[in-house]
């Protein structure tokens, strides 16, 4: 039945799908309990961390699971010094596949749907760490272009993250290393203030 490997990665997108849907029928309908109560955002989601939730109310978009990806880290030396470390931000790039078909991210960091070529570009609203692995992330959309899958995106979550840690170690100035990483990205559609 699996024994192709675009199967196995559709069956692997259909279960994390799932597990999204799960959280955002999970978010929408304890959102809708509590409208009456005097703390609107009491609303959870058991599978995306309180800190990096998307507001109350938002609708989900569509889910991408990452193929194939990097966080390229590239080696900062201080002055002075002849060794350094790779430090700072990483440059993700990655092929996603989900319920849009496939996407493709990089440096922006940016979103692109191969399909329609629809196109969003984030900012980091919030982090939650995990031992081992990038942390989890909260980003709001803060640019798009064209009409298509990823147009609606308003947030963005980067869950159940593996690998893409920076190397540990010296290096030389300008040397980047690039780490072999997987998640699930989750695009939202806020609701309207």
């Amino acid at each position: 039945m699996l024994s192709t490997t675009r199967s196995r990665i559709r069956a692997v997108a259909a279960v994390g799908m799932a597990a999204v849907a799960t959280a955002a029928v999970t978010v929408t309908f304890e959102t809708s309990a509590v409208a009456g109560a005097a703390d609107s955002h009491a609303a959870t989601a058991p599978l995306i961390p309180e800190i990096i939730q998307p507001p109350a109310g938002s609708r989900l978009v569509g889910a991408y699971l990452v193929t194939s990806g990097t966080q390229t880290y590239t080696c900062v030396v201080p002055a002075g010094a002849t060794t350094g470390a790779y430090t700072g931000a990483s440059v993700p790039e990655a092929q996603l596949i989900g319920t849009g078909g496939r996407v493709h991210h990089f440096a922006g960091p940016s979103w692109q749907s191969v399909r329609d070529g629809s196109l969003v570009t984030a900012t980091r609203v919030e982090s939650s760490p995990r031992a081992g692995t990038i942390p989890e992330l909260l980003l709001k959309v803060a640019s798009r272009s064209g009409e298509g899958v990823l147009s609606r995106a308003d947030y963005i979550n980067r869950l159940r993250t593996s690998g893409g840690v920076a190397p540990t170690g010296a290096c030389t100035a300008g040397q980047t290393a690039s780490v072999p990483y997987g998640s699930l990205y989750v695009f939202w559609d806020a609701p309207t203030a």
